[in-house]
């Protein structure tokens, strides 16, 4: 199930949103995230040209900026000179976990799903891929749940097609192009799809070749940020106890989100990078 997109695809959707009326774009820190991307991604520690080779940068450019993430202790170089994450994305991600809570919340309505016996997942979209922050197959402990999965293309799963689901016609062009499109002959074919997503309300896709194998998944949030689904032998008949078990799972992880208490953070918390990491 899991598939990988280089950060050059990704950043695709960026380059052209660029040109969307009042966009003022910065390329250089466009460049900066894009790098950034390509070393949370890889698993070995990886060179300066490969990474240009992979973003389809120029190498001089793609050294400069591995060096200030360097600096900054985003990354960090090996022995060999190869670069690798650092501490400092592992404060970030941590930092933006933190900060958001949608983890911390939905757990309790995840593992409620998990009495009906399938695998059920949480994902976010950053454009055309999905992140799943949690993916539970049967009898898997939730802590394994967390993380497990790498970037997956949006397109493949019933959690990326809900999420791209929300998004406007002209939008989906923009992310996509002309370029290859995971599961769809062009744009076209992918827009149609997406229409029956949004008419129905939830997205249901095939995952196995077996019978009555599906993902069905729904969003989070008026303003969707996120999406839940349910994946294993799911027929017809079983639509409308998963829909509103999913239903209800969403209300209570936006629910929490709104009836969030104290949090516990530092009174004066460092803003200096080079301190904080």
């Amino acid at each position: 199930m899991v598939a990988t997109q280089s950060p050059a695809s990704a950043d695709r959707g960026t380059r052209v949103r660029s040109d969307k009326a009042g966009a003022q774009p910065n390329q250089s820190l466009i460049d900066g995230i894009t790098v950034l991307q390509a070393l949370a991604i890889s698993t070995e520690p990886v060179g300066c040209r490969e990474v240009a080779r992979r973003v389809g940068l120029e190498t001089t450019r793609v050294n400069r900026l591995l060096k200030t993430l360097t600096y900054l202790g985003i990354a960090r170089q090996t022995p060999d000179r190869k670069y690798r994450a650092g501490a400092g994305m592992t404060v970030l991600a941590a930092q933006s976990l933190f900060a958001s809570g949608l983890l911390r919340r939905a757990l309790p309505a995840l593992e409620e799903l998990r009495h009906f016996g399938h695998t059920v997942a949480m994902g976010v979209r950053w454009r055309d891929n999905v992140s799943y922050l949690f993916h539970a197959p049967p009898n898997m402990p939730a802590t394994d749940a967390l993380g497990r999965i790498g970037l997956y293309p949006a397109t493949r799963g019933g959690i990326g097609m809900a999420l791209l689901a929300t998004l406007e016609d002209d939008e989906i062009h923009e992310i996509y192009g002309k370029g290859e499109i995971p599961g769809y002959a062009d744009t076209d074919a992918l827009l149609l799809a997406l229409t029956d997503i949004r008419r129905k309300g939830y997205a249901r896709l095939r995952v196995k070749d077996e019978r009555e194998q599906h993902t069905v998944a729904i969003t989070v949030g008026q303003t969707a940020y996120a999406a839940i689904g349910l994946s294993g032998w799911i027929p017809e008949a079983a639509m409308p106890t998963m829909l509103e078990a999913l239903r209800v799972a969403a209300a209570e992880i936006q629910a929490r989100g709104q009836e969030r208490g104290e949090e516990i953070a530092p009174v004066d918390p460092a803003l200096d990078y080079r301190l904080a990491v």
